[in-house]
């Protein structure tokens, strides 16, 4: 199923998909949204099925049934009644989900093996945030159909985020308008993304995998951090290169849609990590679960309780396995250390501390998210720490030239020095038309670069199917 999904770095998506979307699009005049609507809703469900065809009648029974719940927290004001509803909603939202991700987990695979839906963690996440925030009064009951499953199935964020809530895009279901600029601004991100993708994940995903692949037992610690090191660089560029290309996507079609990186690897502690890694994850959590209940609003011992129900749910939303949930309470423990004192001498410490204490957990953590399972991680994280065979020479052995220039590109592009370079332009006189020039020039390097990758190479890891 994998090799047959219609992924954004595929050259059927690359080549035929989207130019014929995108040229259909522009075809139908902006003032018929209606009819624009239609035309992405209908490019929205075959990309969806294009992998798997049975898919499309999950997606299209998820728009129906949210959109009755959507109808029914609209008919009625009786709080009692409002509060049922919302109740049905998220029980069968998250019904699907536990079925279709969590089922074998939970049974141990003795009723057959069910096949999980691509980006149903995303989507589930997406429906719920409309009825919820209908509930809530914070949007109006959507009544155009086509519009709902629109925002549902809309397929730039379908697959990996960033998760949009319908709050975000609910104008723009009904006006929304995009010009040469938003166009050009689309296309260069789209153009970032791929780059990100290609060039760099896949390189690295492969040092990863051939290194992950060795027993633990015969690898040298050096060897096991440069694996670490290498997913780590793997699952930043590769999910925010999604995000990048989602994001270029909107914009191509007078969608905003909400920023899902900011850096992450600059942080200085967990906490500055989670809010700057997965955003749209990191926001849907505290609005529609910590907030709920009771944030840290009822006592220290409370907020602790909380903060680990948040990040066990966060660990456990990435997939049906231990090591994922296991990750995810991982980092819910440093968050609650950090609330314990940790973060205040973080705080005094130099800064480059806080961010060598931040860079081992978080590689560590990652450690645990990519084995295989639990056992497979702890072996893994204890070579990680066998000094007594530390093995440089093992290490270098996994590395070639090319490889490690993408590795030390990965590293220096994970430090805002692009934006503060941009920033600087455009203060001086012409500093606006060096940039865009700048940028008209990267979007076609990158492209060619892109593209020149992905014909030279089948090599193309698609890491949300676990999720």
């Amino acid at each position: 199923m994998i090799d047959t999904f219609m992924i954004f770095s595929s050259t059927l998506f690359l080549f035929i998909f989207i130019p014929l979307v995108l040229i259909i699009y522009y075809l139908i005049p902006q003032k018929y949204i209606m009819a624009k609507n239609i035309e992405l809703l209908i490019a929205s469900l075959i990309f969806y099925a294009w992998g798997e065809p049975v898919n499309i009648l999950l997606m299209i029974l998820s728009i129906i049934a949210n959109y009755i719940f959507g109808l029914l927290l609209g008919k009625y004001e009786k709080k009692g009644t409002r509060r049922l509803v919302v109740t049905l909603s998220v029980v069968f939202n998250l019904g699907l989900l536990f079925f279709y991700k969590y089922f074998n987990f939970f049974t141990g695979g003795i009723f057959g093996t069910i096949i999980l839906p691509i980006g149903i963690s995303f989507f589930t996440f997406q429906i719920m945030s409309y009825t919820i925030d209908v509930y809530r009064g914070n949007v109006p009951t959507q009544r155009n159909i086509f519009n709902l499953g629109l925002y549902l199935s809309l397929f730039p964020q379908l697959i990996a985020g960033p998760i949009v809530r319908y709050i975000d895009i609910a104008n723009e279901l009904e006006r929304r308008s995009y010009d040469v600029d938003s166009v050009f601004r689309g296309v260069v991100r789209f153009s970032i993304g791929l780059a990100k993708k290609v060039v760099i994940s896949n390189t690295v995903a492969l040092l990863a995998d051939t290194i992950f692949a060795i027993n633990p037992a015969g690898l040298s610690a050096a060897t096991a951090w440069l694996g670490a090191i290498a997913y780590t660089l793997q699952i930043f560029f590769d999910f925010s290169g999604y995000s990048d290309m989602a994001i270029g996507l909107g914009h191509m079609m007078g969608f905003k849609f909400p920023e899902n990186f900011n850096y992450p690897y600059i942080a200085r502690s967990i906490q500055e990590f989670w809010r700057r890694w997965h955003m749209t994850l990191s926001t849907w959590f505290k609005d529609y679960l910590y907030i709920p209940l009771g944030g840290n609003r009822k006592g220290k011992l409370r907020t602790y309780l909380n903060l680990f129900i948040v990040f066990a749910c966060t660990g456990f939303w990435h997939g049906a396995s231990w090591n994922f949930l296991v990750w995810g309470l991982y980092h819910g423990i440093f968050q609650i250390f950090e609330r314990l004192g940790l973060k205040k001498i973080l705080e005094k410490i130099p800064k480059v501390f806080g961010h060598i204490y931040t860079m081992l957990v978080v590689i560590i953590g990652w450690v645990l998210f990519r084995a295989d399972n639990l056992s497979m991680a702890l072996k893994y994280i204890g070579a990680m720490f066998k000094f007594t065979d530390f093995g440089w020479d093992r290490a270098v052995a996994q590395l070639d030239g090319y490889t490690l220039i993408i590795i030390l590109l990965a590293i220096a592009f994970s430090i805002p020095f692009v934006p503060a370079i941009r920033k600087k332009l455009e203060t001086v006189k012409g500093g606006e038309l060096a940039v865009t020039l700048i940028r008209g020039t990267a979007m076609i390097v990158l492209l060619a670069v892109s593209i020149f990758s992905l014909t030279g190479s089948d090599y193309n890891p698609f890491i949300y199917f676990r999720f």
